[in-house]
C-alpha cells in the first residue's frame, strides 16, 4: 500500500539577506562587555581609533554614580583632553512637536555626507513616578544611526539637570577625542535645560512650530536672547505660508533684543526635514556664525568662559555630593528633617546645623 504524502501548510520563507554590519567593533561587544572596568589606557587606546562601542563604555563609565568609576572617568577624561579635535558644538532644543529628532537626522546626513563625523548627544527627560526614561533618539534617526559617521548618544536626566550637564560636557570631550568634528547637543522640548546646554555649546538653534497659535506666546524671553539661529521647521505643503508669516515675526522680535558681545545677529529662516528645502541655508548661517566669531576671537573667549563656569559648577557638585555622603551628616540628617516638618526649627536653622556638623566632622579627620 502506498503511503500518502501531505504537504504542510506551513511554509518557512528563508527571507532575505541581512546587511553588514555598520559597527566593525560589535563582534567584540559581549567580550569587552564582560570586562567590569577597562583601564583608562584601554579606554583611550579604543576612542582614540574610533571604536564606538569603547566611546560608549567610556560615556557609561561617565554617567556612573560609583566612586571608582568616577575616578577612573577623570583619569580618562584628563588622558584625552590633549587629543580633542577643533569642532563645532550646536546646541539644539525646540517646542514639542517641532520634529527635533526629524530635524537633526535630516541635517546630520547632510553634514556627514560633506566628509564630517557627527555625535548627537541627546539629553531625554526622565519621569518623576518612575525615574525611567525613554532614550527613543535612536529609534526616531534610523537612517543616521545606521551612518558610519554618525555616533548617537541619549542620556536620562534622572531628575538631576546639573549632573547629566556636567556628564554630558565631558561626553563632548570623549567625542571630539574619537575625532568627531561636529556636536549637536539636543535637548527635549523647552525647558530649564536649555541654559545648560547654552554653556557648552558654541551656537544655539531654536527649532520652532508654525500655525501653532500666537508664535510669540508663552515663548521665554530668555531662551529667545539665547537663540543665535531660529529655524521654522516643516515649511512644506499647506503649512508653508504659515512658515514664513512665522518667520517675519521672528525676525521682527530678534531685532528687538540687545546686539551679542560675538557681534552676531541672530536670524530666523524656514526650514522642512521632508523636502530639504532650506537645511543648505541653515547650514550656510551656521558657517557663516563660525566665521564671525573664530575671526574676532569670541569662539575661543566663549569657550574659555564655559571651561571656567563649568569648573565652579563642578566644584559645588562635588562639595554637594561630599556633604551628602559624609558619615556624621548622614547620621543627624534624619533627625533634622523630622523637626523641620513637624515645626520645631526653621529650614534655614537645620540647614546650617548640617553644615556646622560637616565642618565638625571635617576638621576631626
Amino acid at each position: 500500500m502506498q503511503e500518502n504524502k501531505f504537504e504542510s501548510a506551513l511554509n518557512v520563507n528563508k527571507g532575505i539577506e541581512q546587511p553588514p554590519t555598520v559597527n566593525p567593533y560589535i563582534s567584540n561587544f559581549y567580550k569587552e562587555k564582560r570586562v567590569s572596568t577597562l583601564s583608562e589606557d584601554d579606554y583611550l587606546d579604543g576612542i582614540l581609533k574610533g571604536n564606538t562601542t569603547i566611546l560608549s563604555q567610556a560615556i557609561t563609565l561617565i554617567e556612573s554614580s560609583k566612586a571608582e568609576h568616577r575616578v577612573l572617568a577623570q583619569k580618562l577624561i584628563a588622558k584625552a583632553l590633549p587629543h580633542v579635535v577643533k569642532s563645532r558644538r550646536v546646541g539644539i532644543t525646540g517646542v514639542p512637536g517641532a520634529g527635533k529628532s526629524t530635524f537633526i537626522e535630516a541635517f546630520g546626513s547632510m553634514i556627514t555626507s560633506m566628509g564630517h563625523k557627527l555625535a548627537v548627544l541627546a539629553i531625554d527627560p526622565s519621569s518623576e513616578k518612575s525615574k525611567g526614561s525613554i532614550l527613543g533618539d535612536k529609534t526616531r534617526m534610523e537612517t543616521l544611526c545606521n551612518d558610519p559617521n554618525a555616533f548617537i548618544r541619549p542620556t536620562p536626566s534622572s531628575g538631576s539637570l546639573g549632573g547629566v550637564a556636567r556628564k554630558t560636557r565631558e561626553s563632548i570631550i570623549l567625542c571630539e577625542a574619537a575625532g568627531f568634528d561636529v556636536i549637536f547637543i539636543e535637548t527635549v522640548g523647552v525647558g530649564q535645560s536649555e541654559t545648560a546646554v547654552h554653556s557648552m555649546s558654541d551656537l544655539f538653534l531654536l527649532l520652532m512650530l508654525a500655525g501653532a497659535g500666537d508664535e510669540l506666546q508663552g515663548m521665554k524671553r530668555g531662551i529667545m536672547e539665547m537663540s543665535d539661529i531660529i529655524a521654522i521647521t516643516k515649511a512644506d505643503g499647506s503649512n508653508k505660508d504659515k512658515a514664513t508669516l512665522a518667520r517675519a515675526l521672528y525676525s521682527n522680535a530678534l531685532h528687538l533684543f540687545p546686539k551679542s558681545e560675538s557681534g552676531w545677529v541672530p536670524v530666523a529662516l524656514t526650514t522642512s526635514a521632508v523636502t530639504r528645502e532650506g537645511l543648505e541655508d541653515v547650514l550656510d548661517r551656521i558657517n557663516e556664525y563660525f566665521t564671525l566669531t573664530e575671526s574676532n576671537g569670541s569662539y575661543t573667549k566663549k569657550r574659555r568662559e564655559q571651561s571656567r563656569y563649568w569648573m565652579y559648577e563642578s566644584i559645588n557638585e562635588e562639595l554637594l555630593g561630599r556633604f551628602f555622603e559624609n558619615p556624621s551628616v548622614t547620621e543627624k540628617r534624619e533627625i533634622y528633617e523630622e523637626m523641620v516638618l513637624n515645626g520645631e526649627i526653621s529650614s534655614f536653622a537645620a540647614a546650617s546645623e548640617l553644615v556646622r556638623i560637616f565642618e565638625d566632622s571635617k576638621q576631626k579627620q
